[in-house]
């Protein structure tokens, strides 16, 4: 079963872009990078799925896991 994901991205126009890979369209477009990690960290939270932010030039800069982690640390 693939793992659920959002990520953040630079939208086509310009902005920000929250999508769910697979989707036919973005969940969330908005001007400034931090309203889309905003939104998009509580769309992941209330969907439980993995939350990976990338830059401009598409590398990532960042991740959350809000869902089951296979490999939760000890202690």
């Amino acid at each position: 079963m693939p793992r659920k994901e959002h990520h953040v991205v630079p939208g086509s126009k310009g902005g920000w872009d929250v999508v769910k890979p697979g989707a036919q369209r973005v969940s969330v477009h908005t001007e400034t990078k931090k309203e889309a990690i905003d939104q998009g960290r509580r769309i992941s939270q209330n969907q439980g799925s993995e939350f990976i932010i990338h830059n401009k030039d598409g590398r990532i800069s960042g991740s959350d896991s809000h869902g089951n982690d296979p490999f939760p640390p000890k202690g």
